[in-house]
């Protein structure tokens, strides 16, 4: 986990050098690549269409759950 963590900041400080000597795009200054803002965005264009398609959407009326008559089997 320790790798991991280490990992993570290594590259943020190597993402954060790159913004500011210019080779990752930062156009508004605000420390946050606009590739990822660029994807956020599309994200969030696909979750409000989603949203949208769910609201249209006819409820769907609920039913009674069949029981099962499946054994439990054990591991010995």
């Amino acid at each position: 986990m320790l790798t991991f963590i280490i990992i993570a900041v290594i590259i943020a400080v190597a993402v954060f050098v790159a913004m500011k000597t210019g080779k990752v795009a930062d156009a508004n200054n605000n420390n946050i690549p606009d590739a990822i803002e660029e994807k956020i965005a599309e994200v969030k264009e696909v979750v409000d269409e989603a949203k949208a398609k769910i609201a249209k959407a006819p409820k769907a009326t609920k039913t009674p759950k069949a029981k099962t008559t499946a054994k439990k089997t054990t591991k010995k």
